[in-house]
């Protein structure tokens, strides 16, 4: 073990602080997506002129 033990509520404290602050999973189909639709959007406005 640690030099310091944390009690149930240190545990719930650091887990709830893990949980803040891992940083967004990052989700290939969403970022596909988003990437999809600006391009769209950008032949779009092409289109239109």
């Amino acid at each position: 073990m640690g030099k310091y033990q944390l009690d149930t509520k240190g545990k719930v404290a650091v887990t709830k602080y893990h949980e803040k602050h891992k940083p967004a999973k990052f989700d290939k189909k969403q970022q596909l997506e988003k990437i999809r639709a600006e391009y769209l959007k950008k032949k779009q406005e092409q289109t239109d002129k």
